[in-house]
């Protein structure tokens, strides 16, 4: 379900997916979010009135520091970098190779992401980066596959990006004049539903799936439960 937030392109609770045995993830638990950089007071009034009691942000240190939001350095808001500010530049050509470069990489800081969102208690969880799309998209996919979402439904939710996002890349195309640039440009900045396919055959092929991939980063039998309980009830 979007929400409007005013400030936001691309934001919306993940409740009402169903999962395999047909129960239905609930709403007002986990959302998912562009960067609240740009959130207007109308917006920031906006996540107060949605009860969000904890803003995960995925954005690197250097992000954080250039880009506040209305919540950094407050009591809600929750920072967990997916990458150690040691880590080199990824230096891959796609997507998918820079996303899974991230996972191979570091898994303990995407199990933690997860168990961040398992142990809140008070109210929504809002999970954002820049555009809420493959570091948003790489979390929110692992702890749906937790809560038994078919990866049809979990596909289906990461595409709904692209159609949000579709008016920012064309402003970000159209102000780069350089159309030799513009390859790159879609390839990172785009949301393709095979994207994610992809992503998720990694974690299938080269872990054994998404819920084996978070034990490895150091999620317990209880975290998992606690996550279940928190997303189905």
């Amino acid at each position: 379900m979007d929400l409007d937030w005013p400030g936001c392109r691309n934001v919306r609770d993940v409740g009402g997916l169903r999962t395999s045995d047909g129960r239905v993830i609930r709403s007002g638990v986990l959302i998912r979010a562009d960067s609240l950089q740009y959130l207007t007071e109308d917006g920031v009034e906006a996540v107060r009135r949605a009860g969000v009691g904890r803003i995960l942000d995925l954005r690197g240190d250097g992000e954080v520091a250039a880009f506040p939001t209305p919540f950094t350095g407050t009591p809600l808001a929750v920072r967990q970098s997916l990458q150690d500010p040691a880590d080199p530049d990824h230096g891959r050509a796609t997507i998918v190779e820079a996303c899974t470069w991230m996972l191979d990489r570091r898994p303990e800081l995407f199990a933690a992401a997860v168990k961040a969102i398992a142990d809140e208690q008070d109210g929504a969880v809002v999970v954002h980066c820049h555009g809420g799309k493959d570091r948003t998209g790489m979390v929110v996919a692992l702890a749906l596959s937790v809560a038994g979402v078919p990866e049809e439904e979990i596909v289906a939710d990461y595409y709904l990006t692209q159609s949000r996002l579709a008016p920012w890349l064309e402003e970000q195309l159209a102000a780069e004049p350089d159309t030799s640039k513009h390859p790159e440009m879609l390839e990172f900045r785009d949301t393709r539903a095979e994207s994610i396919v992809a992503i998720l055959r990694h974690l299938d092929t080269e872990y054994g799936g998404p819920e084996a991939y978070l034990r490895l980063g150091g999620i317990t039998d209880n975290d998992l439960s606690k996550l279940k309980a928190r997303l189905v009830g």
